[in-house]
């Protein structure tokens, strides 16, 4: 089924309302997780909604809470999440690692104690649209064995760099697994198999049944032992930078919570570049298209790239959205 965008951010105002949120955060997060689906994510947009009013009925997530500056120290600053909504919290964090950048021509803001920011991508967007690069990045309760390992010992850490531009900013936001714990529900959801691997069974044989992949959640990291080191390295960065939870710690908690994050930004204005940062962004994707592909129905595409066809389609045609989804939130708003 498909609905609007207009539609989807109106029911999830109102339920966020419903369940305390005042009306700045409530619009706030629902805009979140609507233009989260709006390029495609469902994952980590409409379909999150159940799941983090699951949390808010348990406590996880403090409707009330307030991110606070716990110390400074010049362009580098430490905050507490107080447990909050991760998405107010990746906000403020955000805004607030561009401010830093603007005044000092970078910004590091570390967070910890917070909850599931849900798509990175998002942060990495408001940044570009502050005239700000960012690179972000978050722990997780660990879902991937270390290379080598049998059990889940490491997060998938998802990794977000981001590039203002006008004619379409350019977004890295990835996951150090394959594939996201999100996406791989997706895929379940539609009684689909995965494209390629996606993590280990019961039997520790990779699979591309999302089914076997979720039992024990093994995902299989990106380039294997590469994106093992990835993950714990940057594991290791958010949890120092931050005093925060590390893997291990969140791994201790039923539920994933206490979640330590680092938002960076740079203010490329500082260098007076006259617009040569465009000009030399735009030579790399232009050089990057300019290729025969594999398949002739298909092309190359910079990272953010598809995300903006599918806003654009979505924007047009409606949003795709899980019936059984969609009638658990309209059940929930009730």
């Amino acid at each position: 089924m498909r609905i609007s965008e207009r539609e989807i951010q109106n029911t999830l105002y109102k339920l966020l309302v419903k369940y305390k949120f005042t009306e700045e955060k409530a619009r706030l997060i629902a805009k979140t997780h609507t233009e989260s689906s709006l390029v495609g994510v469902n994952s980590h947009g409409i379909n999150r909604i159940p799941l983090f009013i699951d949390y808010i009925k348990k406590g996880v997530v403090n409707v009330n809470a307030k991110a606070e500056k716990v110390e400074s120290f010049g362009s580098i600053e430490r905050w507490d999440g107080n447990f909050g909504s991760g998405v107010i919290n990746a906000i403020t964090c955000t805004n607030r690692a561009t401010e830093l950048a603007k005044t000092h021509g970078m910004g590091l803001v570390a967070l910890r104690n917070t909850n599931h920011w849900m798509r990175g991508g998002t942060y990495g967007n408001l940044a570009a649209d502050a005239g700000c690069i960012s690179i972000l990045f978050t722990n997780t309760q660990p879902n991937m064995p270390a290379w080598g390992g049998k059990d889940s010992r490491i997060g998938n850490n998802p990794f977000i760099a981001a590039i203002p531009r006008k004619n379409g900013h350019v977004i890295l936001d990835m996951a150090i697994s394959q594939f996201s714990f999100g996406k791989i529900n997706e895929y379940k959801l539609r009684g689909e198999k995965l494209p390629f691997y996606g993590g280990w069974d019961d039997n520790d044989t990779l699979s591309k049944d999302p089914e076997k992949i979720s039992l024990k959640e093994r995902g299989l990291p990106i380039g294997f032992w590469k994106g093992s080191a990835f993950s714990i390295v940057l594991d290791m960065l958010a949890t120092l930078l931050s005093a925060g939870n590390s893997t291990y710690k969140i791994s201790l908690k039923p539920i994933e919570t206490g979640i330590s994050q680092v938002y960076l930004c740079i203010y490329p204005e500082v260098f007076n570049d006259n617009g040569l940062q465009e000009k030399l962004v735009n030579e790399i994707i232009d050089y990057t298209h300019n290729v025969e592909p594999i398949h002739p129905d298909d092309k190359t595409y910079y990272p953010g790239e598809r995300s903006l066809l599918r806003k654009a389609e979505n924007l047009k045609n409606g949003i795709s959205v899980n019936k059984n989804i969609w009638d658990k939130i309209i059940m929930l708003s009730q």
